[in-house]
């Protein structure tokens, strides 16, 4: 991270879904630098169990999740590491109210847990599909739903929601995940309304292919399973088909969601703010 010594956000509170890797750590890391406390909540390794058949997703070990955690402590700040299943409302429930009982509040909530599927849509089962609705964007609702309530009262909050490009990009094996981020970008509208009297914003966060265990685990499906080569050879294709070779990197995620919580940032609601380099998907 940048090492900035801008501590806007001390005394603020936030909570992070998918925290403990790719773009939520980056999230959180941000925050942190910037004074916040964090409690960041992922689905851990040891709840592998319940992918379903034909799911992407990474889930971090334990040890993962409390380096995250560490990470945040050596910025400076308090931190709450947790697993979290952003399926169960129960799951949330519990996490939210850990880090309210931790941190006393809740002002600023980032969402990036996420999974997807490579499937046709006459292809997919009912199971899967479902499960890709019910992490990227059910999940999603789960916790605004909980922390909105807060922030409206308290008369600030930060929401930042990890769509992708995909919600305005259609691909013919991603009907579930380009749906679910659609979505992500509705729901995110309607939260932004709903708060804009109160201080609260919301936004989107759309990026294309960010370097990340998931995009690569991802990328590197597409390739061994629909086409027949190294997932490397995938990836190198994709940052050179990028305007600006290359990928995403997730500390560009986590600059732009801090930038979301300036002061002077208020003016910035119901936005969905692409990161892609000038690449479309």
């Amino acid at each position: 991270m940048s090492g900035s010594s801008d501590r806007f956000l001390d005394g603020r509170a936030a909570m992070v879904t998918g925290g403990a890797s790719g773009m939520g750590r980056a999230m959180a890391l941000a925050f942190a630098e910037a004074g916040a406390d964090v409690a960041v909540g992922s689905l851990l390794s040891d709840r592998s169990g319940t992918v379903a058949d034909g799911e992407v997703a990474y889930l971090p070990g334990r040890g993962e999740l409390d380096a995250t955690a560490r990470e945040i402590e050596a910025c400076g700040g308090r931190a709450l590491a947790m697993g979290l299943d952003v399926t169960s409302m129960e799951s949330v429930e519990t996490f939210f109210d850990a880090a309210v009982e931790a941190f006393g509040k809740v002002d600023i909530l980032a969402n990036a847990a996420g999974i997807t599927a490579e499937q046709t849509i006459v292809g997919h089962t009912d199971v899967l599909w479902q499960k890709v609705l019910d992490v990227n964007l059910s999940g999603t609702y789960r916790s605004i739903k909980l922390c909105l309530p807060g922030m409206i009262e308290r008369e600030w909050g930060r929401i930042v929601n990890i769509a992708s490009t995909a919600a305005s990009v259609g691909a013919p094996t991603s009907g579930a995940y380009c749906a679910s981020k659609a979505g992500v970008v509705g729901l995110s509208r309607c939260v932004a309304l709903e708060g804009a009297a109160h201080g609260v914003t919301c936004n989107t966060i759309s990026p294309t292919w960010v370097e990340t265990g998931f995009g690569r685990d991802w990328m590197s499906g597409i390739a061994e399973s629909q086409e027949g080569r190294p997932g490397e050879a995938y990836i190198a294709d994709v940052k050179s088909a990028n305007p600006q070779g290359r990928l995403i990197q997730p500390s560009e995620i986590g600059a732009l969601a801090l930038y979301l919580c300036r002061e002077e940032a208020v003016g910035v609601t119901m936005q969905d703010l692409t990161i892609s380099a000038g690449s479309l998907w």
